[in-house]
């Protein structure tokens, strides 16, 4: 329903109309006249009207639906993503007045809600703004850049794996410049709806319940946003509730995602590798998390071994995270590295006092840090992208010009042979 997901806009009715009462419907029909628009396109009987329509009709480009005699809006929303094609622009009106309702509205991918009574001006604001998302240049952008799919992995709980995926996604979408997806599939812990101070909703759940719903219709419903560039897909799953899954719908997801993003970050548990190896078959890059201590480093041997074993074609990433800067380490990166056999690509160091500030923010590591904080995961974001596209190799040729970082990324651009052969 909502803008990154356009499809088929010219073979559309650029325009339909459910309303529940005479004078919305005396408004909107100038207002579609101006816009080129069938006046008789505006139809009497509001959203369930709406659903019965769309049901057995094409979505229109924008559609205009009338909330004000519906019960439940949220749950009715849905019932109306489930008729509606990808790539129409929803529009709802509606007379209930509560913030968390227009929010949870918006997440779940309309374009707008006007509180009723609203203005000519507004609704012709609304409109003008539908229209150019629809001409917007989006679908050049996915051509001109392809996908690109990394797979964070923590090697023990409490790394920060899921700090690096979330402030990894955010690079990707504010640095990058790219529609990034995160998909956060730790189904009754994770943490990716949270860092970002949004409420994961129920996408995930229903997905793995019910894997033949997943289509591109159902990725752009249940996504919710974080901001122009960036969706996460997140779940806070009963802890009562086991996980029952073939892994089906993990696998579809990840195919929709890549027909609907120009990045995918997959925030990985590591028993999921154990359950669901051909989670990284598809991944470009598989950024490896550790600490420098013995449990880590013993755990990140195996799990380097076991990607050279059943995904050779993905490169390989290693984080050490939470470094203290004095000398009290369990493990010294130099026996660290000796003992996996290979360099670490970036080093991130312990700093609590920006991980509580993010966090009290809602926001990624990534965007609260500035200078020496936030070069590490520059770094990070360079080197991902630096695997899969030409761009992303000028960026981390770029980044090896700060001093910083010359080791990190030398060990980078001179040793992926060496690791390969490890």
């Amino acid at each position: 329903m909502n803008a990154p997901f356009q499809a088929r806009a010219g073979l559309r009715d650029p325009f339909t109309a459910f309303v529940c009462d005479d004078a919305t419907a005396d408004m909107l029909r100038p207002v579609a006249v101006e816009h080129g628009w069938s006046p008789e396109k505006v139809n009497k009987g509001g959203l369930r009207n709406a659903v019965q329509s769309l049901s057995v009709s094409a979505s229109p480009n924008i559609l205009f639906v009338d909330l004000s005699e519906s019960a439940d809006p949220l749950n009715d929303i849905n019932a109306l993503a489930e008729v509606c094609e990808p790539g129409t622009i929803v529009i709802a009106a509606g007379q209930v007045n509560d913030v968390r309702l227009y929010r949870d509205l918006v997440a779940s991918g309309i374009h707008d809600y006007l509180l009723k009574p609203f203005s000519v001006d507004q609704l012709r604001d609304t409109f003008a703004n539908a229209q150019a998302i629809l001409s917007g240049p989006r679908g050049e952008a996915q051509v001109d850049k392809p996908h690109v799919m990394s797979t964070v992995i923590g090697v023990r709980g409490g790394v920060g794996a899921s700090t690096i995926a979330t402030s990894l996604a955010w690079l990707l979408g504010d640095k990058a410049h790219r529609t990034t997806a995160l998909l956060d599939l730790d189904i009754h812990f994770g943490t990716g709806a949270l860092a970002l101070d949004l409420e994961p909703g129920r996408g995930l759940t229903d997905a793995i319940e019910n894997p033949s719903r997943i289509d591109g219709l159902f990725i752009e419903r249940a996504m919710v946003r974080a901001n122009e560039r960036l969706s996460v897909l997140s779940a806070e799953a009963p802890i009562n509730q086991p996980l029952i899954t073939d892994g089906t719908a993990f696998f579809q997801l990840q195919e929709e995602m890549r027909n609907a993003f120009e990045s995918t970050v997959l925030d990985l548990p590591r028993h999921m590798l154990i359950q669901f190896p051909h989670m990284v078959h598809d991944a470009h890059v598989a950024v490896v998390v550790a600490e420098l201590t013995l449990a880590a480093t013993r755990d990140t041997i195996r799990i380097l071994a076991w990607l050279k074993s059943n995904a050779p074609q993905t490169k390989v990433i290693v984080v050490a995270n939470r470094v203290p800067s004095g000398g009290a380490l369990e493990i010294s990166r130099k026996d660290f590295e000796q003992s996996i056999e290979r360099s670490v690509d970036v080093v991130i160091a312990e700093d609590g006092k920006l991980a509580a500030q993010a966090a009290k923010l809602g926001k990624p590591v990534a965007e609260v840090a500035a200078g020496k904080a936030a070069a590490p995961y520059a770094a990070l974001c360079n080197m991902v992208l630096s695997h899969a596209t030409e761009e992303g190799a000028s960026e981390a040729k770029g980044a090896a010009a700060a001093k910083s970082l010359v080791d990190n990324l030398k060990s980078m651009l001179s040793k992926p042979k060496q690791a390969a052969a490890a």
